[in-house]
């Protein structure tokens, strides 16, 4: 019985490489990842809701390409925090701030053991893959020649890494000013957040710290 050759979890993961803040695919294609800050939408006024939907709507149909919105729940991680707060205890002197900490963090202790504290965190995927020319195009489009050869039906357009990321921008520029009428604020991952970011999906029981670009989002 031939022996089975073992694959390693790159293989089954579409990501080449990350580099400048863009992820790039196997198979050619460019994605941006932008973190979104959330909005209280229950909180609103009746007027700000409409506001807000009439402002989404101009959004969606001022695209004129795909997007993908991920809603990323996560249960909250909060042993750093409990640690902080028995250190805290540990050196204060005033023996009331001291009684209160130790029943704070006893409070706690006892109500994440009986509920699940989760995380949200919005994501806006911006995609740009290899140009094609068209199924039952124009007839220009059928009787390109390149080299003296038929340029055949969905075939590939050649474009430099550098075309395609020039147009990767130019989609999140305009991703960002739509976010921004709606009154997100969104930002760009980089490299190094990029990686923690996969390395928490392809990992949800690993013990990693939340993006620090949260902070920056939601203050």
């Amino acid at each position: 019985m031939p022996k089975q050759i073992s694959k390693s979890t790159q293989q089954f993961v579409d990501i080449e490489e990350i580099k400048d803040g863009v992820v790039i695919l196997k198979n050619g294609g460019l994605r941006r990842v932008l973190m979104v800050a959330g909005l209280n939408f229950d909180l609103k006024s009746e007027e700000e809701q409409s506001s807000i939907i009439f402002a989404y709507q101009n959004f969606l149909n001022s695209l004129d390409f795909s997007t993908q919105i991920i809603i990323h729940s996560r249960k909250l991680n909060i042993e750093s925090y409990l640690e902080k707060l028995a250190e805290k205890e540990e050196i204060e002197t005033n023996e009331l701030l001291k009684n209160q900490i130790s029943e704070y963090r006893q409070f706690i202790n006892s109500f994440v053991a009986e509920n699940e504290i989760m995380t949200k965190t919005f994501f806006v995927i911006i995609p740009y893959d290899i140009s094609q020319i068209p199924k039952g195009g124009q007839k220009a489009f059928q009787l390109l020649k390149s080299g003296g050869q038929m340029v055949s039906q969905n075939q590939p357009i050649n474009q430099t890494l550098e075309e395609k990321i020039r147009q990767l921008d130019q989609r999140t520029d305009q991703t960002l000013q739509g976010l921004a009428q709606i009154g997100l604020r969104a930002v760009p991952l980089n490299d190094e957040e990029l990686i923690e970011l996969f390395y928490n999906l392809y990992n949800p029981s690993a013990k990693k710290k939340g993006l620090e670009i949260a902070k920056e989002t939601n203050g």
